[in-house]
């Protein structure tokens, strides 16, 4: 990546308007048509010292050290593209955001306020700060219109926008493609989203299929599957006409409330004669809606009445989160993944350390406890191991990033031996479940059946997963203890409490979710039986029958 400024920088993002219907019209010209604006677009950002970070398709992220410059580059971009010939006689509108900040890098290069998703084809428009360090040294012909303020599809708190005027191009556009153009409820979030533009990108793709009217959000507890859930929603607000709702299922224990919960939410009265049930079929019927129902795990029961309600109401979308999938027809499940994390064994430079996702998050929340905190090369190692350790799970890298105002990065790093422990540190605002580790861990924990939880139990006994055979020859237990490892295990997996990993030329392994601590085992009995597995598969590779006799083998052989 170039060097980008440092500091307060003003970035600029743009793209093309209808580019989807612009590729139909020119068909094979397309590309050419794509090269002549890029080219026009560099040459601007050139001339007055902008540096470029990415560039994708017809969409173009620069970086300027000076919010002046930033505005006349964006000025003279629009009076360029308005006067260029372009291919076919097709007219190019091009929309573009300004936001001038201290912006947190990313594996972009920076996180910064999305302004230009708001706008209009021919619409530049500005944040208050990068409008406020400009305005009075606009170029000539140039003036600003106060927009006001918009929620934006980030769900921070409301942001003031303006609009430049540009003479001689178009100054009246619609209503700006925000969050209060429909109707919906998404709570406003009290901390930016890090990361996750892929998973965001892949499952708005998967809604766009008209076969995929139900989907799943599903890893274990701790993933961040509101978050995402929520910022999808966001981002989809513009498809559904009549709205985006929200429905917090996570209080509920009794399946039985969920019906009268998305009633509710949707400030529906009920009426004697029929059904409530029946009346949310009806009212929902021709509604071209999309429906978020947050922690469906301990209501699964609840999930054909989802189904049923779908097949009533054809216009109707349903994304849901939860740790275990709802197994009813029709239902698209996407894993949630953790955030991206380094290799602690082969660090990148600072800069690309920074915008591994988990270092990032990591960053930028001790940086809510700590301001001055910064990554540097005597912590770098530490809190790359950090979010190696904690396998990238962004609920545990925050409870530890709370510590970082006591625990220095190494000194943190040397006591996630007792994880469960240490990541005790969560905001008093958020649910109980997501305050501690362990009550993540708990929460899902107390949705098992008793046999389920036998086998989590006893699975904790392999430090790093294990293979299927030796789970189920250490695991199935004996008499009235005894279980059925293969499916348990199937299940535990459904439940995001377990979950398989492959290296190249490495049988797949299976490992339990959060348990690194020898406390939740069944102690003993498991412990001995695991060790007599692995001491007779190292007998029969050696060909022997005891602990003696695997003694002589090792000393002739000069192995001890």
């Amino acid at each position: 990546m170039p060097d980008l400024p440092n500091g307060t920088v003003t970035l600029l993002f743009t793209d093309i308007e209808g580019s989807t219907d612009l590729l139909q019209q020119l068909g094979d010209r397309y590309p050419f048509m794509l090269a002549e604006y890029r080219q026009l677009l560099h040459a601007t950002c050139r001339q007055w010292n902008g540096h470029e970070v990415d560039t994708q398709g017809d969409s173009l992220f620069v970086a300027f050290a000076r919010a002046t410059d930033a505005v006349s580059a964006a000025v003279e971009m629009q009076r360029a593209i308005a006067a260029h010939t372009w291919p076919n006689g097709v007219t190019v509108h091009v929309r573009k955001g300004l936001h001038t900040g201290e912006p947190q890098l990313s594996s972009e290069g920076y996180v910064g306020l999305d302004v230009h998703r708001a706008g209009h084809g021919g619409q530049v428009l500005l944040s208050q700060t990068t409008s406020d360090l400009a305005e009075r040294d606009l170029p000539d012909g140039v003036s600003l219109r106060d927009l006001g303020a918009h929620h934006l599809k980030d769900l921070q708190q409301k942001s003031h926008l303006f609009q430049l005027v540009i003479a001689g191009l178009p100054a009246d556009f619609p209503p700006l493609k925000t969050l209060d153009t429909h109707p919906h409820n998404l709570p406003i979030q009290p901390t930016s989203l890090i990361g996750r533009e892929k998973e965001v990108a892949a499952v708005q793709h998967l809604l766009h299929r008209e076969d995929v009217r139900l989907l799943t959000l599903t890893s274990p507890g701790g993933t961040g599957k509101t978050r995402l859930g929520l910022q999808i929603a966001a981002e989809l607000s513009d498809h559904f006409v009549d709205g985006v709702l929200f429905v917090n299922l996570a209080p509920l224990s009794d399946p039985k409330l969920v019906i009268p919960t998305i009633a509710q939410t949707l400030e529906l009265k009920e009426i004697a004669e029929q059904s409530l049930f029946d009346q949310l079929k009806t009212s929902l019927r021709d509604k071209h809606l999309l429906l978020l129902l947050d922690n469906f795990e301990q209501v699964v029961d609840a999930a054909v009445q989802v189904a049923d309600l779908l097949a009533a109401c054809l216009k109707l979308k349903v994304i849901v989160t939860s740790r275990a999938v709802l197994h009813v027809r029709g239902e698209q499940e996407f894993a949630v993944p953790p955030l991206a994390v380094p290799d602690p064994t082969h660090l990148p430079d600072l800069v690309a350390l920074s915008q591994y996702e988990a270092v990032a998050l990591f960053i930028l929340r001790a940086q809510a406890f700590k301001p001055e905190f910064q990554v540097t090369n005597a912590n770098a190692p530490a809190i790359a191991a950090i979010c190696a350790r904690l396998d990238g799970l962004p609920l545990a890298i925050e409870l530890a990033a709370a510590r970082i105002k006591l625990l220095p990065p190494p000194a943190l790093l040397a006591r996630l031996g007792q994880r469960l422990a240490v990541l005790t540190s969560g905001a008093r605002d958020v649910p109980t479940r997501q305050q501690t580790l362990r009550n993540t861990i708990a929460w899902s924990y107390d949705l098992l059946n008793a046999d389920e939880r036998r086998l989590f139990q006893r699975l904790s006994v392999f430090v790093g997963g294990s293979r299927i055979e030796a789970i189920e020859e250490v695991c199935h237990g004996t008499g009235d203890k005894k279980i059925d490892v293969l499916n348990m295990i199937a299940s535990l997996i459904d439940k995001s409490l377990v979950y398989q990993t492959e290296q190249e030329g490495e049988e797949p392994r299976l490992v339990a979710q959060g348990l690194t601590d020898a406390q939740v085992a069944e102690q003993l009995v498991i412990s001995r039986r695991t060790v007599n597995w692995y001491l007779t598969s190292i007998y029969s590779k050696i060909g022997v029958s005891s602990r003696s006799a695997a003694t002589r083998y090792a000393i002739e052989r000069h192995l001890v």
